[in-house]
């Protein structure tokens, strides 16, 4: 149904006709008759046509909008459902804007328009309408959870550590402190955030300060701190790229100095080469002259002025376990070796698509550590100052390095970190041995036929700045059986054949493809989950047993709980006596999200139909050649969303007259916290058993701790002034601080713990009536300190002896945390009691006073 739009008559107007009796009866029968019209629509599910006749009630009587509200919020968020499945967004979105115009202060509705919009990509406006809705109502949970989601995209948690980071903001105010005093009268602040370079500039006696800031929410921060802290008419805001600023259309004439730190733990994957060389070229004053000593007021710089690439060759377990998938064999399932398991990072070298072709660890809280395998080697330098060089970073032909390895072990990862050198004085350096906010690049190593590396060994790598990231590419080692000087020699000299032969043999390389097999790229996270063999073990145990439970007695086909004789028997049952195929097989589901060999490992337990949902192309022809590989009948793999006709509506029965055995849902997102709507879907999966069947897991036991933790701290608030040496920025910021901090390792976060681990909640997922959405836990204090946190993790049950633990070594998980708003000072032998709440995928902790 088309949406109808009526005009409003215009208060203004004189009438012309009638009596205003009969025209204030007019509107009472207009007004009660396009009441009926919109019930018997809704009646009928005409939601267009029912929203239409609910705004001309409103407008013509706003007596009565107490009276429909709720009918009214009902149709109009049906109405949008209906248009944004047409995708007819501009019309949805005039719906949500002529409902706020009636309801301005309608929490549901603000948060309504604010999920639409996230769903469509726009996060900074709908943080503004999460936010919106908080403000009306701060106990509206739908709105907090979503505001927090969004709020970690907007504000990204490095706003915080960064701006609590003194010395790095002490360095940057005394380079720019500087270079104003000697002479720099106009400055431009590329990629402002939340203004502080730009009030550094102003404090020194700068007389003419811009910034741009692309980000909407980052803007509008900048224009609360900047007006906070007195400055509002002497430093001009723009809400642009810098590529964008025209003079004098946007700013009157060339600046003095450009000041930015629009870095990344790569240097270049925030664009900074880009916006330099547009800045020199169209908004900067010319440099100044090498070697001249005149004054600086007439002439161009850039704070930081260069920086110098330092990389290191490292052995690292948890970066291995991440990047490579280290098995054969998972859970009795073989997986094929013509699958060729890959990160993004590798991925990245041959893809169309600009992908970041390095990820990011803090390599002093890295899981078991790690080990250099060779000295730090410098890899590049760039003089930010030279419009020329930086020109020539993106064409120059990639730089050959040669690094002789020191320490024995296996080739992992290059890390790179970089000293930005914001003038001949100031530096600020990423080392991982430096104490520092920032992490450091990690180029995982893939691709190579054998990855141990000894003293005498070369690392060969080339080094290039290509689409504005820093590459460090076809990685390759060289062994030292023949003695080869590859750093003298860039190319292979030519011996006799024999030697030749072999010294090419020695040479791995990341970039030499044999051209056989499926190459399958995986997430970080899912080469972890396939790395991680207890999960697939207690899956294999646990899914044997409840297939034995539910298969009929036979004697061909025992079941044994350790999957080798289950498997054995299967295959026997299928070549000596065909029995089960004249049974029904037993129907097993996995919805778990991204890459799952579970339903492989299912199908090799017993008579079973096994559904995989997973969605890639590539990850279902991986499967299917995996489950080839395992000797799998073609039938007893098959993939679920190819069965639905609306996506959407995953949970359904695998045919209209049959249930499901076994139904596997994700409940842990791998950042530490519940999915969200799991127990909408567990009770939904509960509807689709047949008897006999189960869920997995069965149930979740959520544990956490007191612990005291200034890192936790730091990163989830800006401390106070101090840190941002006396200017206001932590209000203005710190209302986009999330209480709960992600992506954790407990095992290396610093951190007292000040009591033992207590079970916080627990989700049954069979059993959902058995859950309890609010509880008090007592936690007793063993040592005394200040609880600033509470981590927490999970054991996820697969039944009463099977159990998987979130925390543990082999985890492909990550731990989360709630931060405590302020401190609490506890001694030993206290009781503390915990609220304890879960909404959703939301679980807020507080401590009762």
């Amino acid at each position: 149904m088309e949406l109808i739009f009526f005009k409003m008559p215009n208060s203004n107007a004189k009438s012309h006709r009638g009596h205003p009796g009969g025209q204030e009866a007019g509107r009472r029968e207009l007004v009660s008759r396009s009441l009926q019209s919109a019930q018997h629509c809704l009646e009928n599910q005409d939601f267009g046509t029912a929203y239409a006749h609910y705004l001309l009630v409103l407008n013509l009587a706003s007596e009565l909008k107490n009276d429909v509200r709720e009918t009214f919020q009902f149709t109009l968020f049906k109405w949008a459902e209906e248009l944004a499945s047409l995708a007819r967004i501009q019309d949805l979105f005039n719906c949500y804007e002529q409902a706020l115009e009636l309801f301005p202060n309608d929490e549901i509705i603000c948060n309504s328009m604010g999920e639409h919009l996230f769903r469509m990509g726009f996060r900074d406006e709908a943080a503004g309408y999460f936010h919106k809705a908080l403000k009306l109502n701060p106990d509206f949970a739908d709105a907090k959870e979503n505001f927090y989601r969004v709020a970690n995209w907007l504000v990204e948690r490095w706003h915080f550590i960064m701006l609590n980071d003194t010395n790095r903001n002490l360095i940057y105010q005394k380079a720019i402190q500087k270079v104003v005093h000697s002479g720099c009268r106009t400055v431009l602040d590329i990629g402002a955030g939340t203004g502080i370079l730009s009030m550094f500039a102003k404090k020194a006696g700068a007389p003419c300060v811009y910034a741009c800031e692309l980000s909407k929410t980052m803007y509008e921060l900048a224009c609360d701190v900047v007006a906070a802290n007195n400055m509002e008419g002497e430093i001009k805001l723009l809400h642009m790229k810098s590529l964008d600023i025209e003079i004098p259309k946007h700013i009157p004439e060339r600046v003095s100095l450009v000041v930015t730190e629009t870095v990344d733990a790569g240097l270049f994957g925030e664009g900074i080469v880009e916006s330099l060389i547009h800045a020199w070229e169209h908004l900067l004053l010319q440099p100044k002259p090498k070697n001249q000593d005149i004054g600086t007021e007439d002439y161009g710089q850039v704070i930081p002025a260069g920086a110098i690439v330092f990389g290191m060759a490292v052995e690292c377990k948890e970066i291995r376990r991440h990047h490579r998938v280290g098995v054969q064999e998972v859970a009795c399932v073989h997986l094929a070796e013509t699958v060729e398991f890959c990160s993004p990072t590798r991925a990245s070298v041959n893809s169309e698509e600009t992908i970041e072709p390095y990820t990011t660890e803090k390599l002093s809280r890295v899981p078991g550590g790690y080990m250099p395998l060779t000295e730090p080697f410098q890899a590049m330098t760039v003089d930010f100052n030279n419009l020329e060089e930086l020109k020539s970073l993106a064409t120059r032909k990639p730089c050959k390095f040669s690094v002789p390895v020191t320490q024995g072990g296996i080739l992992d990862a290059i890390v790179v970190w970089f000293v930005l050198q914001l003038d001949d004085e100031h530096s600020l350096s990423t080392s991982p041995s430096e104490e520092t906010c920032w992490e450091q690049a990690v180029y995982p190593v893939q691709g190579l036929p054998d990855y141990s590396v000894k003293p005498g060994d070369t690392v060969m790598m080339e080094v290039c700045c290509q689409d504005c990231y820093l590459r460090i590419q076809k990685i390759s080692v060289l062994t030292s059986e023949y003695g080869m000087d590859i750093e003298r020699e860039n190319t292979l000299a030519l011996g006799n054949e024999a030697e030749l032969c072999s010294a090419l043999a020695s040479l791995q390389t990341t970039s030499t493809q044999d051209g056989m097999g499926q190459e399958c790229m995986l997430e970080s996270t899912e080469i972890a989950l396939l790395n991680n063999v207890p999960y697939h073990e207690c899956f294999n145990a646990a899914i044997g047993k409840v297939l034995s439970s539910l298969i009929p007695t036979r004697e061909s086909l025992s079941m044994d709980v350790d999957g080798h004789d289950r498997e054995m028997n299967f295959e026997k049952s299928q070549n000596k006596n065909s029995s089960y195929t004249t049974h029904d097989p037993l129907y097993v589901l996995d919805v778990s999200e991204g890459f799952s060999i579970l339903p492989i490992i299912a199908g090799k337990l017993g008579p079973v139909k096994a559904y995989s949902s997973v969605e890639k192309e590539q990850h279902q022809i991986a499967l299917n050649i995996i489950s080839e590989a395992n000797h799998f009948p073609k039938e007893t793999l098959e993939f679920w969303l190819s069965h639905l006709e609306d996506e959407s509506v995953v949970l359904q029965r695998p045919k209209s007259d049959k249930l499901w055995s076994i139904i596997i849902l994700d409940v842990i997102e791998t950042s530490g916290l519940i999915q969200q709507e799991v127990m909408e879907k567990a009770a939904i999966s509960r509807c689709l058993l047949h008897s006999g069947g189960k869920i997995f897991p069965q149930y979740v036991v959520m544990y956490g701790m007191l612990v005291e933790s200034q890192s936790l701290v730091l990163e989830s608030a800006v401390q106070g002034t101090e840190p941002t040496l006396g200017f206001n920025i932590a209000p203005f910021i710190n209302q986009f601080k999330v209480p709960v901090c992600v992506f954790l390792d407990l095992a290396t976060l610093p951190c007292v713990p000040l009591s033992k681990p207590a079970e916080l909640l627990r989700l049954d997922l069979m059993n959902p009536y058995l859950n309890s959405s609010n509880r008090e836990v007592k936690v007793q204090v063993c040592k005394s300190g200040q609880v600033t946190a509470i981590p927490f993790w999970y054991h996820i049950h697969l039944d009463e002896d099977i159990y998987l633990d979130t925390s543990s070594d082999s985890s492909h998980w990550k731990q989360a945390a709630v931060v405590l708003d302020k401190p609490i000072q506890v001694q030993l032998g206290d009781e503390l009691v915990l609220n304890v709440q879960h909404y959703k995928s939301n679980v807020s902790i507080t401590v009762k006073q």
